[in-house]
């Protein structure tokens, strides 16, 4: 117990309650109620306060974990690729099944959802190590050699391309870096970059990049600038920088490959954007399954401190003080909604706030914060570079700059592409080696599923919008299957707080399945696209707004495939069976068998 009263000391906040966590699984293993009991004296706080944060979290463990901790990503594009074969070697070769310890405490096997590794499917995190591409015979190898007593790190038996094979990572994981364009993967001189921006005032470079029309990359879209300016004027100090590198959504990975190839551009973007709004504090906040780049991130952020553009009086400039920490996640995809990502910075459940206020005018610990997604702090520094007009000569009127697209699934070339705005879906699917195309899933669970009579349209916010996943299916893949994919997904991932989130997402589930089984009726499908409309309405954040997206998409552009399977002329189908719900009560009055 002495380790976690250092863990305690050494933060000495409630706010900093993740990293706590994190500590104490990492000296310990577990966090069982005994640390729970210490955390809870410790800042006086009710242990109900600590395991309702703590169980909130998918990567968090209350009991005795297992030496061998395996979690075998269960997102659709790893099914496409075998990933339940996968699952099947590893409980046979284990003996044991998913979501439990084997008997002898060597083996936990864990199902998680996307892992941001759409590329290089099937993929499984052990013990914090990506194995990516995972066969059959690898599982047994890897098995094999756990009980021998072999740690994961002794198994990594190929190095992935670019800083991937630097010592402070180490992966198996690759780039698949496909294509690079003018702004993100291309020339940068920090040196050069800083000093152009102390030649601007604050408000000159909240201009530029206004000027630059640079929109969110993260989804939403909303305007860089704008935010920056909200964010400035609002009354409060100290005012604050968050990176948003919480990619939860199935089928993205580009904020991956910036962190491994690109990370000191994004820690500039942060420094450029915290000159602009006069912010002293950044946060990069990183999902628990890219926790293999922790100590070379943290590094990078000491070499820049070591370069003078993190600390005091960066660069010589009197009073413009600047430092950024890490903030790693623990696996919930809702924590990437900005308000929820706060509240998880803070130490408490990933649970998006009611807005307003927005984050600009009360963010982290209720002062001003501005959150970029890592992609759009990225581009920043090439703006203050070339120039507002440079940048806004590529991409279309309304969508400046370019884009990093996430492209996986049926292609011959999955991975990261940075294209310009205004690129369609059909030179996409010809720039990826996408054969055979039924459909493809743009913005990942989140977007929009559309089929060929579409695929003239635009990457455009003005047309489709996209955070940058794309995945791709051929003729092989059922439409209803992959919807009740994404409809899971979004039942797992709900953070609970809204009753159609809760709720309703089941229930569209499981009359996915009703329909999937035969048993649907035309009542199924009116019932599917009302309720699915109403989900828009009636949640509070994005996630529960959009849970429903991939049905209502589904049903509009391939309503035959649901029409297929449903039943002609009856009103309603139902499996309850009144003979078998009574049994257990005629068997307790001893009624059973009728007699």
């Amino acid at each position: 117990m002495s380790n976690i009263k250092n863990i305690l000391e050494k933060y000495s906040d409630k706010s900093r309650m993740m990293d706590i966590f994190h500590d104490i699984q990492k000296a310990v293993g577990h966090i069982d109620d005994e640390a729970i009991n210490q955390i809870a004296n410790f800042f006086k706080i009710s242990s109900v306060d600590i395991v309702q944060t703590l169980s909130f979290y998918h990567f968090f463990k209350r009991n005795q974990s297992a030496k061998y901790n395996i979690y075998l990503n269960n997102g659709i594009v790893a099914k496409m690729f075998g990933r339940d074969k996968i699952a099947m070697t590893f409980e046979n070769a284990t003996k044991t099944k998913f979501n439990s310890i084997s008997k002898d405490g060597l083996f936990g096997l864990y199902s998680t959802s996307d892992i941001g590794m759409g590329d290089q499917e099937p993929a499984a995190i052990i013990n914090g190590v990506i194995f990516p591409k995972i066969t059959t015979y690898r599982v047994r190898e890897i098995v094999k050699e756990f009980r021998k007593g072999k740690n994961p790190t002794d198994l990594i038996n190929s190095f992935g391309d670019g800083h991937n094979q630097e010592s402070l990572i180490n992966s198996m994981v690759t780039n698949n870096l496909n294509r690079r364009g003018r702004v993100i993967f291309s020339g940068f001189s920090w040196e050069d970059t800083v000093e152009k921006l102390f030649t601007y005032t604050p408000d000159e470079v909240i201009e530029l990049v206004k000027d630059s029309n640079i929109r969110g990359r993260g989804g939403a879209g909303f305007p860089v600038g704008l935010k920056w300016q909200y964010c400035k004027q609002s009354k409060g100090s100290p005012k604050h920088i968050l990176c948003n590198a919480d990619e939860g959504e199935p089928g993205t990975f580009k904020d991956r490959v910036i962190l491994t190839e690109e990370p000191l551009k994004v820690i500039v973007g942060m420094l450029i954007a915290a000159y602009a709004i006069g912010a002293s504090n950044g946060i990069i906040y990183l999902r628990y399954e890219y926790e293999y780049l922790l100590p070379y991130l943290k590094n990078i952020i000491k070499e820049a401190e070591e370069l003078g553009i993190l600390g005091k009086n960066i660069k010589g400039k009197q009073g413009f003080d600047f430092n950024i920490r890490i903030q790693l996640g623990a696996g919930a995809y809702v924590c990437g909604e900005e308000s929820a990502l706060l509240e998880s910075c803070e130490g408490k459940r990933g649970e998006p706030r009611n807005r307003p206020p927005f984050p600009v005018e009360k963010g982290y610990l209720q002062n001003p914060s501005s959150i970029n997604n890592v992609e759009s702090l990225c581009a920043i520094p090439k703006i203050i570079d070339k120039g507002a007009e440079w940048y806004r000569a590529m991409g279309t009127k309304q969508s400046s700059g370019t884009k990093l697209l996430s492209i996986s699934g049926d292609v011959l070339y999955p991975g990261v592409f940075e294209v310009e705005w205004g690129i369609t879906i059909r030179e996409i699917l010809e720039m990826a080696g996408a054969h055979d195309v039924k459909a493809v899933q743009v913005g990942g669970p989140s977007g929009k599923l559309i089929g060929k009579n579409e695929f003239h349209r635009k990457i455009a916010y003005e047309d489709l919008s996209t955070g940058g996943a794309i995945i791709v299916f051929n003729h092989s893949r059922n439409i209803i299957e992959i919807t009740k994919e994404f409809t899971d997904f979004f039942i797992d991932e709900s953070c609970g707080s809204c009753g159609p989130c809760r709720n309703l997402t089941v229930i569209l589930s499981k009359k996915l399945q009703k329909i999937i089984d035969g048993r649907g009726v035309e009542n199924d499908l009116i019932d599917l696209k009302q309720w699915g409309l109403q989900m828009r309405k009636v949640n509070r954040c994005g996630l529960g707004q959009s849970a429903a997206n991939p049905i209502l998409s589904g049903l509009e552009n391939f309503r035959d495939e649901y029409e297929a399977l449903i039943q002609k002329g009856k009103e309603y189908d139902t499996t309850f069976d009144l003979d078998k719900a009574i049994i257990s009560g005629a068997k307790a009055v001893s009624r059973y068998p009728a007699v």
